[in-house]
């Protein structure tokens, strides 16, 4: 069972000064009816196992590295920033655009996804690249440098010749390289799953997307 108390916040009280080491003090973790108790916070004691360790904070460190480059990317598209690209990417990082019509296109380096993404936006007036849901895994080891991510995202868009509002829906399989301290994009493989302009074109997850993302993994 969880044995919850309370201690004793930094906010300043009155009789603070004359009773540091009181029955209130943050060291024996007792509550004094003469403090509101808006001036404590719950303290989870001993009882409970201890669960964060180092490989769970190097986890949540670099998860939040590449959510911040995952996010960069899609601010630095609908801002139409296309130079900025170039800082998000390895230079030699590949892109394979599977529109799931013709060949895939392949592009290498920021500058050329910018070059083509600003090529085929440039007639809507309004343009909004969107994360839906992003799975990153580290295969390899969460101090490897290297990492995965299954990306799903939407693209909403308004044509500037007819006013018509389209939505478009994808997928992106990403390998991500730790270039010093930042995340970058070492390689992506994006899948079209459907658009939207009055019918709605449904396209199936690819079976071999390219990049193995492993999938959620039961927790002991």
């Amino acid at each position: 069972m969880v044995d919850r108390r309370w201690v004793r916040t930094g906010r300043s009280h009155p009789r603070q000064a004359a009773d540091r080491d009181g029955p209130w003090s943050v060291a024996r973790g007792h509550v004094d009816d003469r403090l509101p108790r808006s001036a404590f916070v719950p303290l989870v004691t001993a009882s409970v196992k201890r669960v964060i360790d180092d490989e769970l904070v190097a986890e949540a460190v670099h998860d939040t590295g590449i959510r911040r480059l995952q996010h960069a990317y899609a601010d630095v598209v609908n801002r139409r920033a296309w130079p900025e690209l170039e800082a998000l990417f390895l230079p030699e990082a590949e892109v394979v655009i599977d529109r799931r019509a013709g060949e895939p296109l392949r592009l290498v380096g920021g500058g050329e996804v910018g070059s083509f993404i600003g090529t085929a936006i440039e007639h809507f007036t309004f343009f909004e690249f969107v994360v839906l849901n992003a799975h990153i895994a580290f295969p390899e080891g969460v101090g490897s440098g290297r990492a995965v991510c299954r990306l799903f995202m939407c693209e909403l868009r308004q044509d500037g010749a007819t006013g018509a509002f389209t939505t478009a829906f994808g997928l992106y399989h990403d390998r991500y390289v730790l270039d010093g301290r930042r995340w970058r994009f070492a390689e992506r493989r994006y899948h079209s799953l459907a658009r939207h302009g009055g019918v709605l074109d449904v396209f199936p997850l690819p079976d071999a997307p390219g990049i193995d993302v492993p999938g959620v993994e039961a927790e002991g």
